[in-house]
């Protein structure tokens, strides 16, 4: 993907889905539990958060869903690539995580996969809550006539 200035980070995947079927309540970095050849992979950015959610279980919060494709030159120490990988975050935020879920129409989703300025990996998750069908056309319609909108302003700005 790419290396972003201001942050000092490099995003390697993004759920690009998440944004258009939910609402964004709350954003929460973690760090993510991987393997050697995990690391690897994503670094070389062969990764997926396509369908991919966040269970909290026991008091402990896991990855479902997210697709690392086994490392090339790995061997024996390749893993399962659709795993239940664990998130690394402190108690407080996973026993917030596991209120709010319990709330009727709350979930969990990842939103991008990146690493950050020291070269650790890390997952931005968000609370979210479902969009309904027509919310979705609403939101179409209305990125739409702004789109519209700002072609036009342009055409303008040529001409004067």
């Amino acid at each position: 993907m790419g290396r972003s200035k201001k942050e000092g980070l490099k995003v390697l995947t993004a759920n690009r889905s998440a944004r258009h079927d939910y609402y964004i309540e709350e954003k929460i970095e973690a760090g993510v539990e991987l393997t050697g050849t995990e690391i690897k992979s994503l670094r070389s950015g062969r990764a997926s958060l396509a369908e991919s959610y966040v269970k909290v279980q026991d008091g402990e919060a896991f990855l479902i869903g997210m697709h690392i494709s086994p490392y090339e030159l790995g061997n024996i120490h390749n893993v399962d690539p659709m795993r239940v990988r664990r998130l690394l975050l402190h108690k407080k935020e996973i026993a917030k995580l596991a209120v709010q879920t319990g709330q009727q129409g709350l979930t969990v989703v990842p939103l991008r996969a990146y690493l950050n300025n020291r070269g650790i990996a890390k997952v931005e998750i968000a609370v979210a809550r479902g969009k309904k069908l027509y919310d979705k056309r609403e939101a179409i319609a209305a990125n739409d006539a702004e789109r519209r909108m700002q072609r036009v302003r342009n055409e303008w700005g040529r001409r004067g």
